[in-house]
């Protein structure tokens, strides 16, 4: 595997394992602190295509919170000795100035799908995400790129954004969520509860799996809503940012079951910010 740390040099290597013919490449983008989410995903595009990019890169234009950006676990040395590993031939682990030699002043029609949840409550998050994917796109001309489904809204915003920039590639492949064996939805900022937290976080994902239950034995999309909010703010070390009930394709709230859904949750405990959703199917 070999780190490569330059624009340049990224180019000039991908060049020469395409020159040997049809090579398909495929890109993880990855924010680094990199967890068996992640090497899942690198292992699906090492499967794939002929060539893996993990891109390994703390991107600063998508976070509206500076304490975020501050705090945001980086682990450098141990996320290559996993990348080298799983046998990723490329990680891109870039300089802020690398990626944007220029300040990166666009702005994304994204529609309604960045509007909600995570783009209500973190105004400039997608368009920060949409910069940078979109860079990364243009860097590796990847033939397919790898998201997890922890980030659910965000799959649908680089969806969006591919769309609105008219790009035939890289194919966006969305991968399933991975978990601890106790349900907790695996994150790099798990790392950051205290014990006592972490014992306690898999109540979310238990939470949300008990509402499919209720779902599917007559509760209302309201009930549902209500019994996972009451559950987690009745938690004195959870509270509840959001939990919202949306259309599994455009991501605006549903008040039935009819089409299936896709329930998102936020939680804070302490400072940090927990994510995860769970799919309702359809019920007529």
């Amino acid at each position: 595997m070999e780190i490569i740390r330059t624009v340049a040099r990224l180019k000039e290597a991908l060049d020469t394992l395409r020159s040997g013919g049809n090579v398909k490449v495929g890109l993880v983008p990855t924010m680094g602190a990199l967890h068996a989410g992640h090497m899942s995903l690198v292992e699906r595009s090492c499967a794939e295509n002929d060539v893996t990019v993990v891109s390994v890169f703390v991107n600063p234009t998508q976070f509206n919170n500076p304490d975020d950006l501050r705090t945001y676990p980086r682990t450098e040395e141990a996320d290559c000795a996993l990348l080298e590993k799983a046998g990723v031939d490329i990680a891109f682990v870039p300089s802020v100035e690398e990626v944007y030699p220029e300040p990166d002043t666009r702005i994304f029609d994204l529609g309604a799908v960045a509007e909600v949840m995570e783009g209500a409550m973190r105004p400039g998050h997608f368009n920060g995400v949409a910069q940078v994917v979109s860079r990364l796109f243009e860097l590796s001309e990847a033939d397919r790129a790898y998201f997890g489904e922890k980030d659910y809204q965000q799959i649908a915003v680089i969806r969006r954004m591919a769309q609105v920039m008219g790009l035939q590639r890289p194919q966006i492949v969305a991968c399933p969520i991975q978990r601890a064996d106790d349900g907790l939805a695996l994150s790099s900022r798990n790392v950051r509860l205290s014990d006592a937290q972490r014992a306690e976080a898999p109540l979310i994902h238990r939470t949300l799996c008990h509402s499919v239950d209720m779902a599917a034995d007559g509760a209302t999309v309201a009930e549902v809503k209500a019994y996972v909010l009451d559950t987690l703010s009745g938690h004195p070390m959870m509270k509840p940012e959001y939990y919202e009930i949306v259309h599994p394709l455009t991501l605006q709230p549903v008040d039935s079951w009819a089409e299936g859904a896709t329930g998102c949750v936020t939680v804070w405990m302490g400072d940090v910010r927990l994510i995860d959703n769970i799919k309702y199917p359809a019920k007529n």
